[in-house]
């Protein structure tokens, strides 16, 4: 099963970094959103914070393919969380233009070293 890492920044302001966090707690992000990501077929997805910068880690069945069912089932929904979170986001410097989360490449695996 792929795992698949990106990564994203917060506006750098205390108090909208702890109302991003509320908002993430359990029983705080819409149902619907929390239904949709299941929906897509994901199996996993944790968000890790250090200073003003996440990193989404996404587990996701073999041939998996986001483009197809991101936000299929409500778009609209999903556009209203965006726009909710984009409150609180910044793009990392290197994003193209509209790309919130950037994915991360992989430069090291211990698995690979003798």
């Amino acid at each position: 099963m792929p795992r698949h890492y990106y990564a994203l920044d917060l506006r750098d302001d205390a108090a909208a970094i702890a109302e991003y966090e509320r908002m993430h707690q359990p029983g705080n992000v819409w149902p619907e959103i929390v239904a949709s990501i299941r929906a897509s077929g994901i199996e996993a997805m944790e968000i890790f914070r250090t200073g003003n910068r996440l990193v989404m880690v996404v587990q996701v069945p073999d041939g998996y393919d986001a483009s197809a069912t991101r936000g299929a089932d409500d778009p609209k929904m999903h556009d209203a969380w965006e726009a909710l979170m984009d409150r609180y986001q910044q793009r990392l410097p290197w994003a193209w233009a509209g790309q919130k989360w950037v994915p991360m490449t992989r430069i090291f695996s211990l698995a690979q070293h003798a």
